[in-house]
Order: C-alpha cells, then sequence, then structure tokens
C-alpha cells in the first residue's frame, strides 16, 4: 500500500496537510449530493421539512416573496397557521392515542354505528375533537380522571354547543370496562 500523497495547501503556504483517499461507499462514507435539481439528482434525496419547519416558515415574513406575496391580511396569515398548527396538532394526537381512545376508534370506525361517519382526533374551531361526526353533529369525548370538573372541557362544550355539536362525554374506564353500554349510548344519541 502506498503511503498517502502531501500536497500544498493554498491557505497556508509552505505548509502540508495530507489528503487521505475517500473510502467506498458503503464503508461509513457519506456522500453529499451536491447536484441541483435536473442535473441527475434524485427526488428522493431531497428531503421535505419537519412539520415544525413548515410552521416556522408559515411565521416567516411575506416582504419580497414575488408574486401572489401580497394577497390577504395579517389576519389571514395567524389564521392560516393557528389552522397548520391545529392539523399538526391533531396528527400527533392520532399517533399518541391512548388505550381508550383506540377502544372507542374501534366502536365508531367503518360506519359501524347506524352508517354515520366518525372522523378521529379533528380540529374544530380553537380545539381538537376526540371524535367527530359531521352528518350527525356529533361530538365524542373520552376523558381521564384529570378531566374531572374541568372549566377548560366545560367552555369547550359550550363552544360546540354554540356551533352546533351536541356532544357525549365518556370516561376511559367506561369506554375499557363497558363497551356494550358505551356502544349503546352512542348508538342512541346517532339515531
Amino acid at each position: 500500500m502506498k503511503p498517502p500523497r502531501q500536497r500544498k495547501s493554498a491557505s497556508c503556504e509552505g505548509a502540508t496537510a495530507e489528503r487521505f483517499p475517500s473510502p467506498l461507499a458503503g464503508e461509513g462514507a457519506e456522500r453529499s449530493n451536491d447536484r441541483e435539481a435536473g442535473e441527475g439528482a434524485s427526488v428522493a434525496s431531497v428531503q421535505s421539512p419537519s412539520p415544525g419547519a413548515r410552521v416556522a416558515r408559515a411565521t416567516l415574513s411575506r416582504e419580497g416573496r414575488g408574486k401572489g406575496a401580497s394577497r390577504g391580511t395579517a389576519g389571514d396569515d395567524q389564521d392560516t397557521i393557528e389552522r397548520h398548527a391545529a392539523i399538526i396538532r391533531a396528527r400527533a394526537l392520532r399517533r399518541e392515542m391512548t388505550e381508550a381512545e383506540r377502544a372507542m376508534w374501534r366502536l365508531l370506525r367503518d360506519r359501524r354505528l347506524a352508517g354515520a361517519k366518525f372522523r378521529r382526533q379533528v380540529p374544530l374551531g380553537p380545539y381538537v375533537a376526540d371524535f367527530l361526526s359531521f352528518d350527525r353533529r356529533l361530538v365524542i369525548e373520552v376523558d381521564g380522571g384529570q378531566h374531572a370538573g374541568s372549566m377548560r372541557d366545560q367552555r369547550r362544550e359550550a363552544w360546540f354547543a354554540d356551533s352546533g355539536f351536541r356532544t357525549l362525554r365518556f370516561w376511559n374506564n367506561d369506554v375499557l370496562g363497558n363497551a356494550e353500554g358505551v356502544f349503546s349510548r352512542i348508538q342512541e344519541a346517532v339515531q
């Protein structure tokens, strides 16, 4: 094996720097893809931003963004940002459902209750409803003990009522231990 070659550095005259050969692909080497799109770079190599980065990007000023940048008002931008944040939050809640919410979803999915379509973790105004049927204007909440007597839940329920939605609230232990009773109560409300 030949010793590595030495070459002079352009920034430091007289100093020498060792240059090692690059490792082969697959041997722990990370290749940088410096190509622009259209120059042979694959579309898969372009990473999409994380959900948090999308919200952060949406908060940037619209100055100097070119054609169409001045549409809307500052209030519209804030509403859009809040909607995006609610959607991202709802997606996270769908991924991280509690055991009681999973059990409830098994009861509600696939139009099992009188053909009513339910969606889970739906952004609705300033809140995220656990389960929602737009057709029947029905919100179903599955709560743990931390929600007992909560003022925030009372405000939330009042907001749903003002928006024309009925709310059914079940405790986690009811959903897990008395699924038939919960199912029949929801079925009565749906019909």
